[in-house]
């Protein structure tokens, strides 16, 4: 009888699927455990997280584990070498926050562009007054750079599409025909977008390659003037370059939904820019979004270990393809 452990609270239609479950036992954050979160993985073939960390120290003592399900879709607190070698299954919610994520990143744009935390502000010190000059900008007609065309940056393109503006996209792992097909223009060389773009977001995994991408030569290689967007990692972008970009004016705004440091020990510097928005990472924690991830991740580990395993769903698919050469 297969046995998994909720390590974090998720949606209650998704603990509910869980318990719902044929033949599964279940040890959940509603149920009381005087145990470590170790100790209770002894007996657990299946995991579920969300901000809890995944590595040696956690998992020494979990002999049976064969999924972990990251709810969402970014696993940065997540030992993905270590799951391989153990042959565990690390598996994430690819659709659930996606709209939300989407709609967020155009939420940011949006507010910057019309200076919303400002004026609003303004109100509130009973500054009302129609000013005759507005440096707030429209959307519509202006240029965006969608760096990362997957599940998020294709909605994001869709949305920016909608409101009227010209579409750039950057993915050197798309084909340029399917972007093109799609209806925007493919950027082959991402520092030509930068420096056409009055928008640019970002919408990629962190990762060795990523990480720091959005440093000086990045921000300087973009249209003066320019917004940044980046609801993805906040390991993406460092952050004192920003600071520096804003400072400077070269950068006109940023939009951000995260940060390097998650939760804020101290607060970077970066933070005294009015012209800046930072949201505490919640551009997926939408009550749609919540609910989605909480019902994919308990169904992502009932059918992987009833067998019935979607790979798209799965980080590391070299276990699925040890296990189906291993002898039985």
């Amino acid at each position: 009888m297969p046995h998994i452990v909720v390590a974090d609270p998720i949606h209650p239609e998704g603990i509910d699927r869980l318990l719902k479950a044929p033949g599964v036992t279940l040890d959940h954050p509603g149920k009381p455990s005087n145990e470590s979160l170790a100790e209770r993985l002894r007996q657990a073939d299946g995991l579920i997280v969300r901000g809890t960390v995944v590595d040696e120290a956690l998992l020494k003592h979990a002999g049976r584990l064969k999924v972990v399900c990251r709810h969402g879709v970014g696993y940065d607190l997540v030992d993905v070498p270590l799951l391989t070698r153990r042959g565990i299954a690390l598996m994430i919610t690819p659709e659930a926050n996606a709209a939300s994520v989407a709609e967020h990143a155009l939420m940011l744009m949006l507010s910057l562009a019309r200076n919303v935390v400002g004026v609003s502000a303004a109100v509130r010190r009973g500054d009302w007054k129609v000013r005759g000059q507005s440096s707030t900008i429209e959307l519509g007609g202006r240029s965006v750079l969608i760096i990362g065309f997957g599940r998020i940056g294709t909605r994001v393109a869709r949305l920016c599409a909608a409101f009227g503006m010209k579409v750039m996209v950057h993915d050197p792992y798309i084909p340029a025909g399917t972007i093109r097909g799609a209806g925007y223009e493919a950027i082959k060389e991402r520092d030509a977008g930068l420096a056409r773009a009055d928008i640019v977001t970002v919408h990629i995994p962190a990762n060795d390659r990523t990480r720091g991408l959005v440093n000086g030569a990045f921000l300087a290689g973009m249209k003066k003037g320019a917004i940044l967007i980046n609801t993805a990692r906040g390991t993406l972008v460092d952050e004192a370059a920003l600071d520096a970009a804003l400072r400077s004016g070269h950068i006109a705004a940023a939009g951000l939904d995260v940060l390097r440091e998650e939760p804020m020990v101290e607060p970077p510097a970066m933070l005294a820019h009015e012209n800046l928005i930072v949201t505490p990472h919640v551009a997926a924690s939408t009550a749609e979004g919540l609910r989605r991830m909480g019902w994919d991740s308990a169904g992502n580990v009932i059918d992987f270990l009833a067998g019935r395993v979607d790979r798209d769903a799965v980080v590391n698919g070299e276990v699925l393809a040890e296990e189906a050469t291993s002898p039985r």
